[in-house]
């Protein structure tokens, strides 16, 4: 049985492991499953219906972004990660980063569609956009720092604050502007046109206004 992945591509989590997994050269077959449009079925095959799931040879089910390509990369025994520790460690800074933006773009996404907006709480919202403009302002500075490293071949690194700064872009461009940011601009540009980004694009219907 080939290892199913479960989830829509506008998910940045998801599109974020189907392209490592690709890198990886991990076999794999996407499910575009939906948390919104198509919950029931996403329950029928994980019921706390979290994307990305990831369906192993042997049926049992994994979760998050993060746990999924760790088992990945023992179980292909490749990594996307750096081996020498100082390295890995400005890798996992900028991963950590790349991720605290993913989580406040989609915190703010959520609030505006789908929650009312006579209910949407002003001062959080305020908080959240500026953790998100904090996270790609420490992000764009570890990308200009270690510019000929993100040069080089695509790292966990490289592919998470791509596919993060390319989610953001076309949700929440009038909060981040992209001339703030050109290091993220390049690398996005630049990873964007590769294979592995072309054969998982950014599809999926969103966060539809009203969905539940």
């Amino acid at each position: 049985m080939t290892m199913q992945l479960i989830g829509m591509l506008d998910s940045p989590y998801v599109r974020r492991t189907a392209i490592s997994l690709e890198c990886l050269g991990v076999a794999f077959a996407h499910d575009a499953v939906s948390v919104f449009s198509t919950f029931e079925k996403f329950q029928d095959i994980n019921p706390v219906v979290k994307a990305p799931s990831l369906v192993c040879d042997d049926g049992e089910v994994l979760m998050d972004s993060s746990l999924i390509l760790q088992y990945a990369e023992v179980r292909c025994g490749k990594s996307l990660w750096p081996r020498e520790a100082a390295e890995l460690q400005h890798d996992l800074r900028a991963v950590g980063l790349a991720l605290a933006a993913c989580e406040k773009s989609v915190q703010i996404v959520y609030e505006r569609n789908l929650r009312p907006q006579a209910y949407q709480y002003a001062p959080w919202l305020a908080r959240v956009t500026g953790q998100l403009l904090a996270a790609y302002a420490g992000l764009e500075r570890e990308i200009a720092r270690r510019q000929a490293y993100f040069a080089g071949p695509p790292s966990q690194a490289s592919i998470t604050a791509a596919v993060a700064w390319q989610f953001t872009q076309s949700m929440l461009a009038e909060i981040v502007p992209a001339e703030s940011h050109p290091a993220l601009c390049e690398l996005s540009g630049r990873l964007e046109r590769t294979a592995e980004f072309l054969k998982y694009p950014p599809d999926g219907p969103g966060v539809a206004p009203g969905s539940n």
